[in-house]
């Protein structure tokens, strides 16, 4: 279990005890005061659950193709499931809320209601229950789509290539193209954070250029490379991991 701090903020997260294909982390938070938060581009899709006084709020946040910010209100305490790279909710695809949300109904007995069925909600200790449930229910499957297919990405795709596209967007929300920019931009701000110069992160990663690195963190990450040596970076951002898929 590790601990990072961003603002006032400070992030646990733990890996889980269930299948690592479904779900790769959980985390949790609390906010004391007001303040905003940037969080990273990212893959993977989440379900956000946040208490204030004692209300329950539960959400589906989908892929995001650019950093984004977000007021975080005070006094309010937050837990994170991050499922995995090809993991689907059936009644929500993650290619219907890249970009965006979908909230769920909460019953007045705080119960979330997905796929028509209200599930008792998760805490930072038992998620891997409330995951079992959903799976057992066949709400929560795993795709066959391999993270080492090789699709090409051209006018000149075949049939049967230009039908693996259209699958792959379907299933993960995003191009693989834009996926290995995602995962090659979080990598560049992880390798920054640990203290790396940007020159090895260069040419390790095969940007072109620095202005080439800044403008990708600017993008994807929300941060610039001396922010991130400096240690001011968002702590949502390097709760990402990023997949081995295909040309990364």
């Amino acid at each position: 279990m590790k601990t990072e701090e961003a603002m006032a903020l400070r992030f646990e997260h733990r890996d889980t005890e269930i299948d690592v294909s479904l779900v790769d982390r959980v985390w949790r938070t609390r906010s004391d005061a007001e303040e905003t938060m940037t969080s990273a581009a990212r893959t993977c899709w989440h379900l956000i659950l946040s208490r204030a006084q004692g209300r329950l709020l539960a959400s589906l946040r989908g892929p995001e193709t650019r950093a984004t910010t977000a007021p975080v209100p005070p006094g309010t305490e937050f837990l994170g499931v991050r499922f995995a790279f090809g993991a689907v909710l059936r009644p929500h695809p993650a290619a219907s809320i890249v970009d965006g949300y979908v909230p769920f109904p909460v019953t007045e007995s705080g119960r979330i209601v997905i796929g028509g069925e209200s599930w008792e909600a998760p805490t930072f200790e038992n998620v891997e229950h409330f995951v079992r449930r959903l799976q057992d229910a066949g709400l929560l499957v795993r795709s066959h789509l391999g993270n080492q297919e090789q699709i090409a990405e051209h006018p000149e795709a075949s049939p049967t290539e230009r039908t693996l596209q259209r699958r792959y967007r379907a299933i993960i929300g995003l191009s693989q193209t834009a996926v290995r920019q995602i995962d090659r931009a979080n990598a560049a701000a992880t390798m920054l954070r640990d203290g790396l110069d940007w020159r090895p992160v260069v040419e390790t990663l095969g940007y072109f250029d620095q202005a080439h690195l800044a403008h990708t963190l600017r993008r994807y990450v929300g941060c610039t490379a001396r922010e991130l040596q400096a240690g001011h970076f968002a702590a949502m951002s390097f709760l990402y991991k990023t997949h081995p898929g295909p040309g990364s």
